[in-house]
């Protein structure tokens, strides 16, 4: 029985058609995970602030291994994206950029945090998270 990898996968939900492609991507790789982000049609309702939503994503960062953050360079100016980079280190979690295909432009601020940068690829995405946790 293949071990349960826990996943955190930062993004924007204005680009919420990449986060859908992410999990295709996860779905073609040989890795069993849980997926403990916040999706578009699940969002964290009893957040009544900032404060509150902090803590909430950093309740879900805290049970992961891996954060995955797509590195468009909305993810420069996001707030969110910045405070869930900083959770992840806060907490010792491994950081994998990924770049979109084609994207002539990323984050800086999401490379520089990264612990592997990768390119959208199924197989990459997979030795990428097999290296960062060891299996």
């Amino acid at each position: 029985m293949k071990k349960q990898i826990n996943i955190f996968i930062s993004h924007s939900w204005s680009y919420s058609d990449k986060y859908e492609g992410l999990i295709k991507l996860l779905d073609k790789t040989n890795i069993d995970y849980k997926n403990y982000s916040v999706p578009k049609d699940d969002p964290i309702h009893n957040a009544k602030n900032d404060k509150e939503l902090y803590e909430a994503i950093d309740n879900k960062i805290k049970y992961t291994s891996v954060v995955l953050i797509l590195a468009g360079v909305y993810a420069t100016y996001s707030k969110w994206i910045k405070n869930e980079i900083k959770i992840a280190k806060n907490r010792g979690k491994k950081i994998i950029a990924i770049e979109y295909w084609g994207s002539e432009k990323t984050s800086t601020t999401v490379k520089e945090n990264a612990d592997k940068i990768i390119k959208w690829q199924s197989s990459s995405l997979e030795n990428a998270i097999k290296e960062l946790l060891g299996d």
